[in-house]
């Protein structure tokens, strides 16, 4: 651009008539594509979008990865919106009512679940929710490579969840890949091992074309350790917040593209991982892959906009936060359907000597003819041992609510007993 467009540029940063349009597209971070159709049509767009230029580049951060540099800027939005992930993620004071006590691991595991489907299905796993849900809620043995993807997920998501105090390592991020692509690579010699050539690359999913040529396979150890190196340790002079760090270590894994496969399903799952280590905790609630794959496209194309703007992270960034946003909202909802079902399960209070699974069995069974529990499923549904769902079902078949049947030689399941609804009307007067 010539020195008299330069100036023209520098000009319109200060013009009051221009500042709402500056302000709309700083707030949903435009790139090129939208903003050369925005304002008065004598406006000349190339001199806006240098102006939209200079003023982003202003307060940029810069970060750098190997011999490959990144920046970005945290907008007046993108402030608002982590203050309200500070104050109703993490923390003691609060947040911690959004879910009861009681109900905690219900949720939880649920939620886990929805992410594990999610999360597959964007990388090609071809099943039901439904489906995914009763295999993993019964501990069923997967029956293809959709439902083993499903079953990697939920298992690496739970233990990383529960080991996030850990240091990032190679070998941790080795062993994360090697758990979430057991059994489901063409090459099972390519499970938690970095790639061996550069005969990979990121093809748009519409299109077909190439939409990102990952670093050379001879830089990953290098990048890896810087990687490692920036979740580790927090540089006092340069703070970046946690969340918005959270988001470059899921883009940054998925830009060196270290593995054959499974890299996308790991980066997420390092998402998730550094969240709860630095105490988001109610991240673990959130289905963020289920909110992506609503919408894949948009999460390709902030790929695509930071790597097509000079590595301007703020593209994917701003994505990122958006699909949080949502996902808290999806949360919110969901918690209140529960609470909606909890007072259902009031009904059932007038049952004697019964626990909280208890009323779930009944209160589930009573909304559906067909419905057949095991132990597993309500020991993984509760996070319980085998024994003790034993005991709350077979208690209920002692009462007379449910019977026994079995579902083949080893496994046996419950189901609502004829005298099901005779009991229920007498518990009720």
């Amino acid at each position: 651009m010539n020195s008299e467009k330069l100036a023209d540029a520098l000009q319109m940063l200060y013009n009051p008539d221009i500042q709402p349009l500056f302000q709309r597209i700083s707030s949903d971070y435009l790139y090129w594509d939208k903003v050369k159709y925005l304002g008065p049509n004598d406006i000349d767009k190339e001199v806006l979008w240098q102006a939209v230029k200079i003023q982003r580049g202003l307060n940029a951060q810069n970060i750098r990865f190997g011999k490959h540099t990144f920046h970005f800027t945290i907008t007046k939005y993108m402030l608002a919106l982590l203050h309200d992930f500070d104050m109703n993620l993490g923390g003691s004071l609060g947040t911690k009512n959004i879910i009861p006590s009681t109900d905690k691991n219900y949720y939880l595991i649920s939620s886990i679940m929805e992410e594990a489907i999610a999360s597959s299905q964007m990388e090609g796993a071809s099943t039901t929710r439904r489906i995914a849900k009763d295999m993993l809620r019964k501990q069923l043995k997967p029956k293809n490579k959709s439902q083993q993807m499903i079953v990697n997920n939920y298992e690496t998501i739970s233990r990383i969840s529960k080991n996030s105090n850990e240091v990032f390592t190679t070998e941790s991020l080795l062993d994360i890949h090697r758990s979430i692509t057991n059994k489901t690579l063409d090459n099972p010699e390519d499970e938690g091992v970095f790639r061996k050539n550069d005969d990979i690359y990121v093809v748009d999913g519409i299109t077909g074309h190439i939409a990102h040529t990952p670093p050379k396979y001879t830089e990953i150890d290098g990048l890896i350790h810087d990687l490692c190196d920036f979740a580790n340790n927090d540089d006092n002079d340069n703070f970046i917040h946690p969340i918005i760090k959270g988001i470059i270590i899921h883009f940054i894994l998925a830009y060196i593209h270290p593995f054959a496969d499974g890299n996308g399903r790991t980066a997420r799952s390092l998402f998730y991982w550094y969240m709860i280590k630095k105490g988001y905790w109610l991240t673990e609630y959130l289905s963020i892959s289920r909110i992506i794959y609503v919408n894949k496209k948009a999460y390709e194309k902030a790929y695509q906009y930071t790597e097509s703007d000079g590595n301007d992270l703020s593209y994917f960034i701003q994505y990122h936060l958006n699909v949080m946003k949502k996902a808290f909202e999806e949360l919110k909802k969901y918690l209140q359907r529960k609470i909606d079902e909890q007072q259902n399960i009031l009904r059932f209070v007038g049952i004697l000597n019964i626990n909280e699974r208890q009323r779930y069995v009944l209160k589930t069974i009573s909304d559906s003819k067909r419905t057949i529990f095991t132990p597993k499923e309500l020991a993984t549904q509760f996070n319980i041992s085998a024994r003790t769902a034993r005991t709350d079902l077979q208690e209920l078949v002692n009462m007379g609510y449910l019977s026994a049947t079995n579902l083949n030689k080893r496994a046996i399941g419950y189901i609502k007993s004829t005298k099901f609804e005779e009991l229920l009307q007498a518990s009720s007067k």
